[in-house]
């Protein structure tokens, strides 16, 4: 009898390079984020990426980060990963109660408020690029009064993501 592949890809690994995929249908072209849900039996729930709201086109709004009104920004017309996570809940978002979140980004104080609201337990971050900034350290507050675990992720298994990443390039050539 032959035993089963032992060098495979954990749960981890696996929710994590879904929300990098998920981020990649982004519309913005400065930031792509994503983000998953999943239950403690690990079936994801929700994914969400930042975007404009349903009905708007992309291309409609201006993607600019600055401008001396921040109307002509994207920042009123965007959704973040983690927002739409909530709001792409295909049940209820009594749904979301325990369970992890894997975002590509360190979530916002917004996204964080979020999150609590549904009950999430879990957060499992990739990068944290505004790390030290009001929103981030606010973010991380709530996380910790409401006892929320939040975890950066770290590739449990780098050999086999980077085999699964050169075997997807062949596919594309």
């Amino acid at each position: 009898m032959q035993p089963p592949r032992t060098n495979r890809l954990t749960w981890s690994d696996h929710h994590m390079l879904l929300a990098l995929t998920t981020a990649q249908r982004s519309p913005d072209p400065n930031t792509q984020v994503g983000a998953i849900a999943v239950d403690n039996k690990n079936r994801i729930i929700a994914t969400g990426y930042n975007g404009t709201a349903r009905r708007i086109k992309p291309e409609l709004i201006d993607w600019s980060r600055t401008a001396d009104d921040p109307y002509n920004t994207k920042y009123p017309f965007v959704a973040h990963a983690e927002e739409n996570v909530v709001k792409n809940t295909p049940g209820h978002v009594d749904d979301l109660n325990d369970s992890t979140i894997f975002c590509t980004m360190y979530p916002c104080n917004e996204c964080a408020k979020d999150l609590l609201q549904v009950g999430v337990r879990k957060v499992v971050y990739l990068t944290n690029p505004y790390e030290g900034t009001w929103s981030q350290r606010a973010a991380e507050k709530m996380f910790e009064l409401a006892q929320v675990d939040v975890i950066q992720h770290k590739w449990d298994n780098p050999d086999v993501v980077k085999e699964l990443l050169l075997n997807l390039l062949k596919l594309v050539e």
